[in-house]
């Protein structure tokens, strides 16, 4: 990331993290869990031909190689806890501009 952007990637950024799963009220209720720990939720919508559906939820938030690791542990525990099918990793862009 650091060669190919021109991004500040030790400061804050807009990460996107997904969960697939066949269940909408499954993922909604996680996504009502994610919404009450700070992140936005994007919205479900079905992945193509698929019988899957996929959660999408930003946050800015700055991360370290060791802190982005550990995010994604947690994803994968929370998409077991709630029987998702999986936690299906994440995106990053910058950060929007904060109006003044």
């Amino acid at each position: 990331m650091r060669v190919k952007t021109k991004w500040n990637v030790d400061g804050p950024l807009l990460w996107g993290y997904f969960f697939l799963g066949p269940s909408e009220a499954k993922l909604q209720a996680a996504a009502k869990e994610l919404q009450a720990a700070g992140y936005r939720v994007v919205g479900v919508q079905q992945v193509g031909a698929k019988q899957l559906l996929r959660l999408h939820v930003e946050r800015v938030e700055a991360h370290t190689p060791i802190s982005l690791n550990a995010r994604n542990s947690e994803f994968y525990t929370f998409a077991e806890k709630h029987a998702l099918a999986s936690y299906d990793g994440m995106d990053v862009g910058p950060a929007p501009a904060v109006a003044k």
